[in-house]
């Protein structure tokens, strides 16, 4: 099993990050949406916070080395005849969306969990500082950003996924298989 990339396949290091990315932000987004239905006397009312926020810094982090390990592999070729130009545009930019909008939603999270002045950790192994000036209703307005960020996120990671399928199931090509296994 190689490690690096080829025209023609990804490698380990590539499949890693894309599956641990993709189950973070499957994790972190469901999380999110029970972790907000919790009552003050729940007892994962700070505890699930804590984790949500944990996990999303490890995402952005792993999703940061994705796209610096992107730029300095190789990117395996579309298939000759899957795609039109104008489709492999759009499948580029999707894939740009998504690095762009993890790393906005780790951002307005980042607002969220700082807006008082005050830092937090990473599973108690790391504290991430607050800025040194916050702005009004600063946990308001990064909520409401991070709350729509991640519902386009998801939106789009669900057509992400549907593609894959599609790939897989009608055009019969090996689009999802290189994704699931280096050769």
């Amino acid at each position: 099993m190689a490690w690096r990339n080829a025209s023609n396949h990804y490698g380990w290091v590539t499949i890693v990050l894309h599956w641990s990315i993709a189950l973070g932000v499957l994790v972190v987004f469901f999380l999110g949406l029970w972790m907000v239905t919790l009552d003050y006397y729940s007892p994962w009312y700070h505890q699930a916070p804590w984790v949500h926020k944990s996990i999303g810094v490890i995402l952005v982090t792993l999703m940061l080395l994705r796209w610096v390990w992107h730029r300095i592999s190789t990117v395996p070729q579309t298939f000759e005849g899957v795609s039109a130009p104008w489709q492999q545009r759009l499948i580029k930019l999707g894939h740009q969306l998504m690095y762009w909008l993890v790393f906005l939603i780790g951002l307005s999270g980042y607002l969220i969990a700082t807006a008082e002045g005050k830092p937090f950790s990473v599973f108690d192994a790391v504290s991430i500082p607050a800025l040194p000036v916050q702005f009004d209703q600063q946990a308001d307005v990064a909520g409401l950003w991070h709350q729509w960020l991640a519902y386009a996120l998801i939106a789009l990671v669900t057509v992400h996924a549907a593609a894959a399928l599609k790939h897989h199931f009608v055009n019969r090509d090996r689009t999802l298989k290189r994704i699931l296994k280096s050769e």
